[in-house]
This record gives C-alpha cells, structure tokens and sequence, in this order.
C-alpha cells in the first residue's frame, strides 16, 4: 500500500512480523512515524478517507483503520476472501483481492456495497493488485508484471496500459528485486510515484503516450 497526501508518503508494508502503516519523509525516505501490527498479520493495501488511514491485510480477513496524523489504531473491521489493493474515490473505498474482480466497501461503515468484473480485450483481467486513483481515474498493478492499468469503474474496462518495465533496468546494487506494486498521486503537484516491492528507489515518472 501506498499513497500520498499533505505533502508526506504513507506506506503499508507487508510480511508476517514486519507489518506496520508509516508515515516517510519524501526527500530523504526517513520514517517519521510507524505503527507495527501484529506478527500474525500481513499488511497490504492503504487507502486515505478524510483524516483516516484504511489498511487491508492479505489473508486474516481484518482492516484496520487509524488516524492519520497520529497513527493510532481506532477500529478493526471485518471482510471476506483476501486483501490486496485499497483506494478511495470520493465515495467508495474499492479493493482488489487478486481476481478479475473490484469490490466496493462503505467508507463509514465498511461494509461490502458492490462488485465489477475487470477485463482487458475481452478476457478478465486476473491478479488486480495495488490500487490508486490518478486524476479521476482508477490506475492498477498487475502482479508480476511491470505493466500498470486504468480502469472504467463503470464499465470494468481496461482503457489504457501503462508499461513500467523502464525502472526495474535502472535499479542498481545487491537487493531483492520483487514484483512493480506501488502507485501514489500528488494531485496538489500532479506528480506520480511509482515503486516495486523490495525496490530500494521510489521514482517520479511522467508517462509518454505511443502509437501502438
């Protein structure tokens, strides 16, 4: 999970006993605040509503919701099958869980309101993974590919592709390279960010349209 919002990047990070939600210095990629979950849980998507923190988990079933500025824990809730990508667009918190499928989550309530089936050139499009909304639009992972999406909520149709397989060449040194998986949008400076899982390097890109 990733995001950013009020000028500071959010960040939800993954395996058993090394799951927290942290606040990180852009510039320097200082942690100024952290939050570590328990061991038995497997941090995955974060979403913002208002001054609240949404964090989904992979396989427990729980999300946990805490308050931005401060990092506390003020409420566990409740769903179905796994985590894996969470954004808000305004009205709805919309989750991906690995399948060909978004669902949409109450933001008050967190309760399940809805489903949309996703697919690209008349196939579903499986492994939907890290969420986030740029300018309107739902961008997504595809885990272990090096391609990000955009997504018609209204249609469920992919209508643009997104090819990242840039940055992995320019990452340099002796780290575990894992798959591309981190979206977040600036939108008070239009900027967009995108990293991997294990990446060293965080990258503000500018994506260029192509004719084919």
């Amino acid at each position: 999970g990733l995001l950013f919002a009020h000028g500071e990047l959010y960040e939800s990070t993954g395996q058993n006993g090394k799951s927290s939600v942290r606040r990180v210095d852009l510039d320097s990629g200082k942690v100024l605040a952290q939050t570590t979950l328990e061991d038995k849980y497997f941090a995955e998507g974060l979403a913002l509503v208002g001054d609240r923190l949404v964090q989904l988990t992979w396989k427990a079933g729980k999300g946990f919701v805490y308050d931005r500025k401060t990092l506390k824990r003020l409420k566990t809730f409740e769903y179905t099958g796994q985590g894996w990508g969470l954004t808000y667009d305004g009205k709805r918190l919309i989750m991906s869980d690995g399948s060909n499928e978004l669902r949409f989550f109450d933001p008050q309530t967190y309760e399940q309101t809805g489903r949309l089936e996703v697919s690209y050139q008349g196939q579903p499009l499986n492994l939907i993974n890290e969420l986030e909304m740029v300018k309107g639009e739902l961008w997504a992972n595809i885990w272990k590919y090096d391609l990000i999406v955009r997504i018609n909520t209204q249609t469920g149709l992919v209508d643009g592709v997104a090819d990242a397989s840039g940055l992995r060449k320019s990452l340099t040194g002796p780290y575990r390279l894992d798959v591309l998986n981190g979206i977040a949008y600036d939108e008070q400076t239009d900027r967009l960010y995108l990293t991997g899982k294990w990446w060293p390097q965080l990258f503000e890109v500018q994506l260029r349209p192509v004719n084919n």
